[in-house]
């Protein structure tokens, strides 16, 4: 029961203001794009003052960087939930890389996919806040899934950052792009499935213990 409680007083707070926030100044960035998105509109969709507004964040580019953020927590924890005690590895690579490439190919992601694309000439700190944030992030966590999966005598020495940046390419496969570009917009499983099957393949051919 004690145990309990000191769970509950350390766990953080729910902030519902600013996860609303967060949310509707997502839809905005969406629907407008980020130049043409301003505090003010923002602030009117909320139904807030703008005051209420800079209570929160200081600036558009503020607001624009908590919102990636946000955005990018979600796969992240799709990479700290990888185990390595499960005895199949493969079979762990392929279920996660189907997980992974759902994700990737879910309309929340290849909307902001498209948003940075068209916005990061303009305002490139866009582009590389949406890399660090997220890219960069993931491969970071993954690579250190791959170093413990090395030390583990399941795959062979390597950089494991670089193995993780080509199993992630390898597993978005050309699906990702074709829905970005309204070529395919619905992949189904079955191609789900065949692409990463191929990744997995090719990825434990190169690395592979």
């Amino acid at each position: 029961m004690n145990s309990s409680a000191t769970v509950a007083r350390v766990k953080p707070e729910r902030d519902e203001k600013r996860e609303h926030i967060l949310k509707v100044a997502y839809a905005a960035f969406l629907s407008d794009g980020y130049a043409a998105t301003s505090m003010s509109s923002i602030a009117a969709r909320v139904g807030g003052s703008k005051a209420t507004l800079y209570n929160y964040f200081s600036s558009k580019d503020e607001l624009f960087a908590a919102v990636i953020e946000e955005k990018c927590r979600d796969v992240e924890a799709m990479f700290l939930g990888l185990d390595l005690e499960t005895a199949d590895f493969r079979k762990l690579l392929i279920q996660f890389g189907e997980r992974l490439l759902h994700r990737m190919l879910q309309d929340d992601n290849i909307a902001t996919f498209r948003l940075i694309t068209a916005e990061s000439a303009r305002f490139p700190e866009l582009g590389r806040l949406f890399y660090m944030s997220g890219k960069q992030r993931g491969r970071q966590i993954l690579g250190d899934f791959f170093a413990q999966a090395q030390k583990a005598g399941k795959l062979r020495p390597g950089n494991p950052r670089d193995m993780a940046m080509l199993f992630v390419e390898l597993c978005k496969g050309e699906l990702v792009l074709l829905k970005v570009w309204n070529v395919h917009p619905k992949p189904t499983e079955k191609e789900i499935k065949a692409t990463i099957a191929t990744a997995i393949t090719v990825f434990l051919a190169a690395y592979g213990a």
